[in-house]
């Protein structure tokens, strides 16, 4: 065919795709746009790294090696290869024409090469792991669109390489010594004569430009989406921290919380284009995977569904609600916003405050909530704790410690901000005198506010009553201000989290330390020095918002290692792939009676470790182990890093023990 017909079909058959394209693209964008704003954004440098990292590394899509091996290849494969369209398009409109700066370099032609064959090896492991392996997270879903897709990548790789082979056959380009494959292909065409490698090379040709232009129009339409949204998403990220919630003006808001997806943000609307639908969220997800409702990956895929709907339903009739209908009550109230889903997702999307915001309508706007919940918020506004009913007070357990209860006017170098889980419940009191000794062991100064210390709101915020979250914040930073603090520590990851990052929305700075990191901080200065290990094996339970929500892994585990002669072992879900112990997200004041039950579930993976003490540094989760642990009939015992540490300063070893006796 003279090439002046390749241009004359070339032109109109790629504006025709290209327009088709942008056709699709721009109603995703539309319908992207039907969220509100502002939404603040990271650092420009904060969120080029994460680009570098999640997006060209693939971090944590090879976290499972052989899928992320195999989307590795297929993707730097595209990217190369990006370059053989471009060259075959200006070819088609100008021969000999190359890529400016480049040209027909043989060294293009061997990286060509070497990535088609990469991607070949891609697809097939891609097959392999569907065909064969057939992981669960792929369960229940519809595989043709992944087929599809593998078959579309199969055929422009297949096809770009005859092309490439007949072209050397017919030409002998300059990139064709490096082209070691395609030259060793094209050695084959030329045995068959001049009139079959024209022909191979003509199909191959129409056929890789075919695919490439109807691949490009099916894109916007399939699962593979995210090659168009994914960039962006992760370059828009939120400027919050993981482990803060979106605050919302209760004063102004023409709604509480989200009923519709016009509700969300135009960022929580990209998130949903951006999902990859690959169930790692799924795989994750301590509720879903103890046999409840809550799916991650439909919060997502639904949530784009439901927008299309709404856009189809413009002027005729109602799409159904997105709260009762799309998604049920029982979905929203599962999730233990353990952050599971988030730290696992490639696409870097925020599962925790679509749920929230969720939860926020059906609290503050209908009033319904789980019973349970609804008496731990009426405990809240009454008596500023959520344990209804429970029989000690904020300082019972100071009696018998050297701590020091600050009265109206006194202040302390550090405030030991107690939490109501540690205070209101006798099993964590130990925790509490092991911390308060070392703290002054080691020369701190150092009190606690006593009975004008309330609960941080982070069991209202989380469970939806926004509203009472930012009563209490206020009140708590007035008194925090009224005794001059600077410097907090506490046990309790979630008091932590909130008091560190939460608080600052509403002008509560303070410098805000976990008592694992403070102890850590102690132990490397030399204030602190551990003589003695328990006997046996420890293993240590990651709390969700010390780990995941605050990046604090190491800071624990370099405690425990420092009690000289400590084995420490490790569950096989640890560190960012920790295990909720089943009491966040306010669900510690739910029944869990749908399938497993989370603690149990956890449980069992600490027995499986062989270890005798479970370490821990959150009074929630040691209250969930404790329960799980005689459920279980495990012989492990759950210990605080702050109680081993305590027991190593005495040469007997001797621990305190749950009511803080020795």
């Amino acid at each position: 065919m003279p090439w002046w017909w390749r241009a004359v079909l070339v032109g109109p058959l790629t504006l025709a795709a290209g327009a088709v394209f942008a056709r699709k693209v721009w109603l995703i964008y539309r319908l992207i746009r039907l969220g509100r704003g502002p939404v603040p954004l990271a650092p420009l440098s904060v969120r080029l790294r994460e680009f570098v990292v999640q997006v060209l590394l693939h971090r944590r899509v090879l976290r499972r090696p052989l899928a992320g091996v195999l989307h590795l290849l297929i993707f730097w494969g595209f990217l190369v290869l990006l370059t053989t369209i471009v060259q075959a398009l200006g070819e088609s409109v100008r021969p000999g024409w190359t890529l400016p700066g480049i040209g027909a370099s043989p060294w293009l032609g061997f990286l060509q090469d070497l990535f088609i064959v990469l991607v070949l090896l891609g697809v097939g492991l891609a097959l392999y792991w569907r065909l064969v392996l057939r992981p669960a997270r792929l369960a229940g879903q519809d595989q043709r669109g992944a087929y599809m897709i593998l078959g579309f990548i199969g055929g422009i790789m297949v096809t770009l390489l005859a092309s490439r082979a007949g072209q050397i056959a017919l030409e002998e380009p300059a990139w064709a010594a490096g082209a070691v494959l395609s030259a060793r292909l094209a050695q084959g065409l030329h045995r068959a004569g001049p009139a079959v490698v024209r022909g191979v090379f003509e199909v191959a040709w129409w056929g890789h430009l075919a695919l490439v232009l109807v691949f490009l129009t099916w894109i916007p339409e399939g699962k593979h989406l995210h090659l168009l949204t994914l960039v962006p998403n992760v370059l828009l990220r939120k400027a919050r921290p993981r482990g803060a919630l979106e605050p919302l003006d209760v004063e102004r808001a023409e709604v509480l919380g989200v009923s519709a997806v016009e509700h969300l943000t135009w960022k929580d609307h990209l998130d949903a284009f951006a999902c990859m639908e690959c169930g790692r969220c799924v795989e994750v997800c301590p509720a879903h995977s103890t046999g409840k409702e809550l799916d991650p990956r439909r919060l997502h895929t639904d949530l784009r569904r439901q927008l299309h709907r709404v856009a189809a339903a413009a002027g005729a009739g109602q799409p159904p609600a997105l709260v009762g209908e799309v998604f049920s009550e029982a979905f929203l109230w599962q999730c233990l916003t353990c952050g599971a889903c988030v730290e696992e997702c490639p696409a870097t999307n925020d599962h925790i405050d679509k749920i929230v915001g969720m939860r926020r309508h059906l609290v503050m706007e209908q009033a319904r909530m789980p019973e349970p919940m609804a008496d731990a918020l009426r405990s809240l506004e009454a008596r500023a704790h959520p344990f209804r009913g429970a029989a000690v007070t904020r300082t019972d357990w100071v009696a018998g410690s050297a701590i020091r209860v600050l009265a109206d006017g006194e202040r302390a170098d550090w405030l030991l901000w107690v939490g109501c889980a540690s205070a209101l419940n006798e099993r964590n009191h130990g925790t509490l005198r092991a911390l308060a000794a070392l703290l002054i062991r080691a020369g701190l100064d150092v009190a606690v506010l006593g009975d004008a210390e309330q609960c941080t709101g982070d069991p209202a915020r989380r469970m939806g009553n926004e509203y009472l979250f930012q009563t209490l914040a206020q009140q708590n930073i007035e008194t925090l201000r009224r005794h001059g603090v600077g410097k907090i520590v506490t046990a309790c990851p979630h008091c932590y989290n909130t008091l560190r990052h939460e608080y600052p929305q509403f002008g509560g700075q303070f410098d805000v330390w976990h008592h694992t990191q403070l102890l850590d901080r102690l132990v490397a200065e030399g204030r602190l020095r551990p003589q003695t290990a328990p006997a046996g094996r420890i293993t240590f339970h990651d709390p969700c918002y010390l780990g995941r929500h605050n990046g604090e892994y190491d800071a624990p585990r370099r405690v425990l290692r420092a009690l000289p002669g400590a084995r420490v072992v490790e569950m096989a879900a640890c560190r960012e792939r920790g295990f909720c112990c089943g009491a966040g997200g306010g669900l510690y004041w739910t029944e869990d009676r749908v399938g497993q039950r989370v603690n149990h579930v956890r449980s069992d993976h600490a027995t499986a470790t062989g270890a005798d003490v479970v370490a821990t540094a959150c009074p929630f989760c040691m209250l969930m182990l404790e329960d799980g642990r005689a459920a279980r009939e495990a012989r492990w015992q759950p210990r605080d890093v702050a109680e081993l540490l305590a027991a190593s300063l005495h040469a007997d070893g001797s621990a305190a023990g749950p009511g803080g006796e020795r």
